[in-house]
């Protein structure tokens, strides 16, 4: 069965983007970017909350863009072949490869994905989309990449919710830039 992931930037004091929206104090540098080319290289299909979605709009065109690198473009082509479902209560339609719009609710589409065939990753981005799936227990991993900057407030990593629940730590990293990478498994 396929793992439901979660992962994102989050800054010291736990947020994905700061008090102004900005997540400019996260941009990877070299070796942080192939660590999440990595990780979507295993991602079989990626469930984005509308924000993320539209933020993730731009790789959908970004190999026209010549000032590119072989990383980037790598990154854009795998991001375009990569199925993607998008949950909003605003959105009719969506744009991109392999972009559709969620037909049921999170817990379905997850109950349908993990059913199918594939070993790779279902993938859930976007903080309060992640919310709703931790508040269903539906995560099996929190993947986070811990930068040494506090924002003093934004959006945070982890759900706010009133429960307790027990992570393992399954795999750790230290990068260059001083970046901590963290992989904790939800013990059931």
């Amino acid at each position: 069965m396929r793992r439901v992931t979660y992962s994102m930037n989050v800054s010291l004091d736990g947020f994905i983007v700061d008090p102004t929206g900005a997540i400019d104090w996260s941009d990877p540098d070299p070796e942080v970017f192939r660590h999440f080319t990595d990780e979507l290289r295993r991602t079989d299909v990626h469930l984005l909350g509308r924000r993320l979605y539209e933020t993730m709009l731009y790789w959908e065109t970004a190999d026209r863009n010549e000032s590119l690198d072989a990383a980037e473009l790598e990154w854009a082509a795998l991001w375009k072949a990569l199925p993607k479902v998008v949950f909003s209560r605003t959105l009719t339609t969506v744009q991109g490869t392999n972009t559709r719009l969620a037909s049921g609710t999170l817990a379905e589409e997850i109950q349908r994905l993990r059913a199918e065939p594939g070993g790779g990753d279902i993938a859930i981005g976007g903080a309060n989309l992640a919310a709703d799936a931790a508040a269903s227990d539906l995560i099996d991993e929190y993947r986070a990449m811990v930068h040494p900057v506090l924002v003093g407030g934004g959006t945070p990593y982890f759900p706010r919710h009133e429960r307790r629940v027990k992570l393992e730590l399954v795999d750790s990293r230290t990068f260059g830039s001083r970046v901590v990478h963290l992989r904790h498994r939800v013990v059931h």
